[in-house]
């Protein structure tokens, strides 16, 4: 059996070079999510010691529906870097993906360290800012096949997120409207009511399961929630604009 070590590397180059890789899980069936987590782990710290720096965490499985149906009851989580920060309204270059898809969130910006099995009200209290999201996910296995400890140990698909002008920790987002338009046309409506029920219980659920792994959310790290709607195939051409209720809009063009 391939060594974690040597999984890791296999899943920090095919991101880093955008190449498909066969499922992990078809070669090591008896990979579990634990030991995928430790792959997570150890592709990212491959990134740091290349420069990246940490920016954060990202929430995934975060509707009771997309729970059904991959077969789990509890949320996964992957890690931020500032390398996977676009700036606002900057080009997103498809050749550097292998399956890139969007999705709408809310992202959190911490003013002070949450750890632990935290209240709602806890987590509320870290918050320094809330503000409007879109995170690209990218899966690097071939023909986009994939089993849960797949997704995690590939970083939980986060490749990359757009974040917009931060609002007030008071701010209600707990069930704001969602569009999300193509080239002016819709492609995906919802609510953040969708990031299980509100964006909040993630925030609890990211201080409780990045404990579990040894380490805690510190001041300034950002957490995205969650999707709020299905992911959206990115495209060469395309223009993405996503706009959320009372927080603003931002958007995106696609490039080869």
């Amino acid at each position: 059996m391939t060594s974690l070590a040597g999984i890791a590397q296999i899943v920090d180059e095919a991101a880093r070079t955008a190449t498909p890789i066969p499922q992990l899980t078809d070669s090591q069936p008896s990979l579990t999510v634990d030991d995928a987590y430790a792959i997570q782990a150890l592709s990212v710290a491959r990134r740091r010691a290349r420069g990246e720096r940490r920016a954060g965490f990202k929430m995934g499985l975060t509707s009771r529906a997309k729970m059904a149906q991959v077969g789990v009851s509890e949320v996964v989580w992957g890690r931020l870097t500032d390398a996977m920060r676009l700036e606002e309204s900057a080009v997103l270059h498809r050749a550097r993906y292998v399956h890139p898809r969007v999705e709408p969130e809310v992202a959190y910006i911490l003013k002070k360290p949450l750890e632990g099995d935290v209240s709602a009200a806890e987590a509320l209290a870290a918050v320094e800012a809330v503000a409007p999201a879109m995170e690209i996910i990218d899966s690097r296995y071939r023909c986009f096949k994939f089993a849960l400890p797949d997704v995690i140990a590939d970083n939980s698909s986060s490749s990359g997120f757009y974040v917009g002008g931060w609002a007030p920790a008071t701010s209600d987002v707990a069930n704001l409207g969602i569009l999300m338009e193509v080239d002016g046309r819709p492609v995906q409506v919802g609510s953040t009511a969708a990031i299980l029920g509100n964006p909040i219980r993630s925030l609890v659920a990211a201080a409780r399961l990045v404990a579990k792994a040894g380490e805690r959310l510190e001041a300034g790290d950002i957490v995205l929630a969650g999707g709020a709607t299905a992911a959206y195939p990115l495209t060469p051409g395309q223009f993405v604009q996503t706009t959320f209720q009372s927080l603003g809009r931002l958007s995106f063009h696609v490039e080869a």
